[in-house]
């Protein structure tokens, strides 16, 4: 069967299609497409990894034309990110708030 193994990085990224045999795993995917010493920081051990944007464990099992991605860790927590917009969105509603009232 046909899959294929996909790693991003902001300035590059990489797709590799294989064949494996029936009943492989996703970590058998990864290690036969050789991406693992393309990009010698994935870590297998601390980064997710998911087929189709969904998060799954290194022993799933594979289905014909499956895409695997290996995710990078977040540098920003998008939860944070947002409450802080969020903030600084109020304060300057508040601003022009308090600069209509000094006119």
């Amino acid at each position: 069967m046909i899959v294929e193994v996909a790693y991003a990085l902001p300035d590059k990224q990489s797709l590799i299609s294989i064949e494996i045999k029936n009943g492989s795993t996703l970590k058998e995917a990864i290690e036969a497409s050789g991406i693992l010493e393309t990009f010698e920081q994935i870590d297998l051990a601390k980064d997710r990894v998911g087929i189709f944007a969904k998060f799954a464990s290194l022993d799933t099992i594979l289905r014909d034309k499956d895409r695997v991605e290996i995710y990078r860790p977040l540098i920003a927590d998008p939860k944070k990110a947002r409450k802080d917009r969020a903030a600084e969105g109020k304060a300057m509603q508040s601003d022009k708030k308090n600069q209509s009232k000094v006119k």
